[in-house]
């Protein structure tokens, strides 16, 4: 039987995912997932490798389709539908390592003529990087390459941030940071998703923990976030 998530009656919900199923030729990537999202929570998807964690994401992220179910956002829309209010950072940086961090962020906004969003100035100070280092993006550390790739999809002002492996080859206390930045989003009533195979790095923020065995919610588990 499938497990399924608390009951959201009375709340406002984010994302609804129902009997969601994903199949790749005869390969199920996700069995009958089904679990609803609401705003101000951190959300922390765990299980090994092929468990399920990137596709579920990249369904959410409107990336994806499911093969069978159905995935609704901000009420009755599809996640297609709604990209502009969903953000998605994949485990690669997705980012010119022959730019600096501000002429990659330019370069981003240009992506979004005519819709309020933060300037690369802002975007790269609420992560903590200096918009004024003149260094390509290659020679940035990997806790310096992954806090570009979120000021990259915060820039846009989402109201559901996914995001896939981003304390992957981060030191201890970059993590920390970014943990502690991503509380402040999570505070705003916007919405997390995030996988990881270091639960202890996303425990201060994680609001509920679901754990994906073989496609399927082996557990759906309520964290101990800081307030």
């Amino acid at each position: 039987m499938t497990a399924q998530a608390p009951a959201t009656a009375g709340k406002a919900v984010c994302a609804r995912v129902e009997q969601v199923s994903k199949l790749f030729g005869s390969f199920a990537a996700l069995r009958q997932i089904s679990v609803d999202l609401t705003p101000g929570r951190c959300y922390v998807l765990l299980g090994e490798n092929g468990a399920g964690k990137s596709t579920l994401l990249r369904i959410l992220a409107g990336l994806l389709r499911p093969t069978h179910g159905s995935v609704k956002v901000f009420g009755d829309f599809e996640p297609q539908q709604m990209r502009e209010r969903i953000a998605y950072m994949s485990h690669a940086p997705m980012l010119y390592d022959e730019l600096t961090g501000q002429e990659n962020l330019r370069y981003f906004a240009s992506l979004y003529p005519g819709r309020h969003c933060l300037s690369p100035e802002e975007a790269l100070k609420q992560v903590g990087l200096d918009p004024d280092l003149n260094r390509p993006l290659g020679q940035y550390s990997q806790g310096m390459r992954q806090r570009a790739s979120l000021a990259r999809v915060l820039m846009p002002v989402p109201e559901l941030l996914l995001l896939d492996e981003p304390f992957s080859n981060m030191d201890i206390e970059s993590a920390r940071q970014m943990v502690s930045m991503l509380a402040g989003f999570r505070r705003a009533d916007r919405t997390i998703v995030l996988t990881t195979h270091q639960r202890e790095l996303a425990a201060p923020i994680a609001d509920w923990v679901l754990t994906l065995h073989a496609g399927r919610v082996a557990s759906f588990e309520p964290g101990s976030p800081m307030q």
